[in-house]
C-alpha cells in the first residue's frame, strides 16, 4: 500500500500512512515552461494499492486536475487499485442548473473521477438535491461524517451548551451532535438575497440566556451565514458563541470577519487552516483497514 498526495492534506496523508503501516511517498508535481503539468511517482506502484489523499482546497480546479493525472498515472504504472481520500470534495454545491446555460459542476467532477479512480472516500460532502453519492458516482463512494468527533470535541471543551444550525441544511449536523451530547438544538431560517447577503430568523426558539452557544455548519465560506447566527445568539443573551465548521473555506476574509462575532472558531482538518482543532484522520483509518 502506498499513500501519496498532490500537495494538499499532507498532515492527514502522513498520519494515515503511519496508522496503516503503509509507505508515504508524495508526488512530484510541477509545470513545464509552457505551463503543462509534470507529475511523477517517487516509488514503484506496480501491483500496489495507491491511496491519493487530497482535499480539493486550496485550488479546487488544479486539485481535480492533479488527482486525475495522479490516478491515471498510477494505473498506467500497474497499480492494483486507486483510492481517493478527499477530506473536502468540491463542486458539490452546483447540483442543478439554477440558471439557463450553467454547467452542473458536481456531475462533471464525478464523471471525471469515475473514469480515473476505483473508490472515493470523503467527509460530509454537501449533498442537497442528491439522495446520496451514488446519484453521481458509478464507482464505490463512501460518505463519512464528522458528527461524533465534533460531539466529543464539544464535550471536552464546553458545558451548558446549546447547538444551532445556521440554516436548515446544516440542522442535520446540529441535531445529531446535540443529541449525542444531551443538549438542545435549533436552526435558523435563512433568506439569501445574494451570495454575500443573508438574513436569518430562529425556528423553534430555545433559551440561550447564559448558555454557551455552538453554531455548527458543514461549510463555512464567507462566514456571513454563521455571523447572522452569532448576532441572533448574542441578542438572546448567550454567554459565549463558538463556531464549528467541518470544511473551513474562509473566502473573502471570512475568518477575520467571524472573529469579530465569535469567541472561538474551530474547524476539522479536512481543509488545512489555523483554526483546525478537530482531527478526522481516524475516520479514514477505519474505512481503509
Amino acid at each position: 500500500m502506498i499513500v501519496t498526495t498532490c500537495g494538499n492534506s499532507i498532515p492527514i496523508a502522513k498520519a494515515l500512512a503511519k496508522k496503516l503501516k503503509a509507505k508515504y511517498s508524495p508526488l512530484s508535481i510541477s509545470s513545464f515552461p509552457d505551463g503543462d503539468i509534470y507529475l511523477k511517482y517517487n516509488t514503484p506502484v506496480k501491483g500496489k494499492k495507491v491511496i491519493i489523499v487530497q482535499s480539493f482546497q486550496p485550488r479546487s480546479d488544479m486539485s481535480l486536475f492533479d488527482i486525475i493525472f495522479a490516478a491515471e498515472t498510477a494505473k498506467d504504472l500497474g497499480a492494483k487499485k486507486v483510492i481517493l481520500v478527499a477530506p473536502y470534495l468540491a463542486y458539490m454545491r452546483q447540483d442543478t442548473r439554477f440558471n439557463p446555460g450553467e454547467a452542473i459542476s458536481s456531475k462533471i467532477m464525478a464523471k471525471l473521477l469515475n473514469n480515473s479512480i476505483d473508490k472515493i472516500i470523503t467527509v460530509d460532502p454537501h449533498i442537497h438535491r442528491y439522495k446520496s453519492l451514488k446519484d453521481i458516482f458509478t464507482i464505490s463512494a463512501k460518505k463519512l461524517t464528522a458528527d461524533t468527533i465534533i460531539a466529543d470535541f464539544i464535550k471536552k471543551k464546553m458545558k451548558n451548551v446549546v447547538i444551532i444550525g445556521p440554516d436548515w441544511e446544516s440542522y442535520q449536523w446540529a441535531d445529531v451532535i446535540a443529541k449525542q451530547i444531551g443538549a438542545e438544538s435549533t436552526c435558523l431560517a435563512k433568506t439569501r438575497y445574494s451570495s454575500r447577503t443573508v438574513t436569518s430568523k430562529l425556528i423553534n426558539p430555545i433559551d440561550m440566556k447564559g448558555k454557551n452557544v455552538v453554531i455548527v455548519d458543514d461549510i463555512i465560506s464567507t462566514g456571513h451565514t454563521m455571523i447572522e447566527g452569532a448576532k441572533k445568539a448574542k441578542k438572546l443573551g448567550a454567554k459565549s458563541i463558538t463556531a464549528i465548521g467541518i470544511h473551513g473555506l474562509f473566502v473573502e476574509h471570512g475568518y477575520e470577519q467571524m472573529k469579530k462575532y465569535f469567541d472561538n472558531i474551530y474547524t476539522t482538518n479536512c481543509i488545512e487552516h489555523k483554526s483546525n482543532k478537530i482531527d478526522v484522520t481516524s475516520l479514514f483509518v477505519k474505512e481503509l483497514k
